[in-house]
């Protein structure tokens, strides 16, 4: 629901404080009661988050390894697009398409009517899953993860190897690069970072993300040349990264 061990071992202690202060002698469903009091806890973080957003750090805190374990146990790149919805879509999906919650109890929780929030689940279900990818996506994406597969590595000739020999290498602020040998360089200095990236769809497109904490820090767009990349764009900037339609593929 929250993305943070953190933010989530707080919600559980809260909720635990007030069932301490609630005479609980008439609740006949405790965990059904507790359910709803942490959803409310949690939809409160997350509308407190949405008023005062923090700008992103380019790199991990040091100590985000718990962050980091949260994140792959997810999916960096589920994280990333349920970060993308509202408040409310965001604890009506979770409760209802990942815990099969019944709308009628979620209803109460985001203090909306059944109807809407059915409404809001379907919207926030849109959003994480898209349209349907392109027949082309499958062939794509096994480049790609080829692509990551030797980037992780930080193996000079096996990144070569997934790369086309006139591959150009694009980023937001630097220079291009341009040749399999010179881009393949850069990934194993660069590289280091594959760790945190997932596989997502960037408007439609097989991409990926790298998002070291659950939140998005770079987007990267492949042109896919028969079996290898052919050139790829980095993509940084906090405006341009805004105006991508994250799903999953």
């Amino acid at each position: 629901m929250l993305g943070s061990l953190a933010d989530a071992e707080d919600a559980v202690q809260e909720t635990w404080l007030r069932m301490a202060r609630t005479d609980t002698a008439e609740v006949r469903n405790p965990a059904g009661w507790l359910r709803t009091v942490l959803s409310r806890v949690c939809l409160d973080v997350l509308r407190q988050r949405a008023r005062h957003e923090p700008e992103a750090d380019p790199d991990p805190a040091p100590g985000a390894d718990r962050e980091v374990l949260l994140a792959d146990e997810v999916g960096r790149a589920l994280l990333v697009v349920l970060d993308r919805l509202g408040p409310d879509e965001r604890v009506a999906f979770v409760l209802h398409d990942v815990f099969a919650v019944p709308f009628d109890e979620i209803a109460p929780i985001v203090g909306r009517t059944t109807a809407t929030a059915k409404k809001l689940a379907s919207r926030a279900r849109a959003k994480v899953r898209g349209a349907a990818p392109s027949p082309d996506t499958a062939g794509h994406r096994r480049v790609i993860e080829a692509f990551l597969a030797a980037s992780r590595t930080g193996d000079l000739d096996a990144i070569v190897a997934v790369l086309s020999p006139d591959v150009v290498r694009r980023a937001d602020g630097r220079p291009e690069v341009r040749g399999a040998r010179r881009v393949a360089k850069e990934i194993v200095v660069f590289g280091r970072n594959a760790r945190f990236a997932d596989f997502a769809l960037l408007d439609g497109e097989p991409g990926l993300v790298i998002a070291p904490d659950g939140r998005l820090r770079l987007a990267i767009r492949f042109t896919i040349t028969g079996e290898r990349v052919g050139g790829y764009d980095l993509i940084t900037e906090p405006a341009r990264l805004k105006r991508i339609t994250l799903t999953l593929g």
